[in-house]
């Protein structure tokens, strides 16, 4: 089946996430670039919601996994190549805009005389955009508050 079928046959909500996220995927690998981390995770913020919603976890995780395989499908196809950090920030984002806890996490590793970083997204303490489990190969950074309001420009 086509890529526009499968798109067609989607619920208008779903369309939706399919599309704001393409869009956001455009604009964070834009904006990273432009205005940084810093600006572009603090702005972000301030767009969400401050509270996570009244559903139970075990729901709130339900949907958050939905959100993140259409989040995933829309990145995938998009033209644009986009890496870890620009998904995950677009889906901490899409999730706490809904009201779901969405902590942005950060990992590294030492590979032969390589330096590598990686990113994602964990809700109550499950990793969601983690296909095939790469986090478990990056030493997580602890105590590290992916709040970065307080942080200076």
């Amino acid at each position: 089946m086509s890529t526009w079928r499968r798109f067609a046959q989607l619920t208008g909500s779903d369309r939706s996430i399919v599309l704001r996220t393409a869009c956001l995927l455009v604009a964070t690998w834009l904006a990273l670039r432009v205005a940084g981390f810093r600006r572009w995770h603090n702005f972000l913020n301030g767009l969400s919601p401050r509270s996570a919603g009244s559903a139970s976890a075990e729901a709130a995780l339900s949907q958050a996994l939905h959100v993140t395989r259409l989040s995933s499908s829309s990145a995938r196809h998009l033209f644009l190549r986009t890496n870890c950090l620009e998904r995950a920030m677009v889906l901490q984002f899409l999730l706490r805009r809904r009201g779901i806890p969405a902590e942005l996490r950060f990992g590294a590793r030492k590979q032969a005389a390589r330096l590598e970083a990686h990113a994602w997204v964990a809700c109550f303490g499950v990793p969601l955009n983690e296909d095939q489990g790469e986090h478990r190969h990056f030493l997580p950074f602890e105590g590290v508050s992916p709040r970065m309001e307080t942080l200076p420009d």
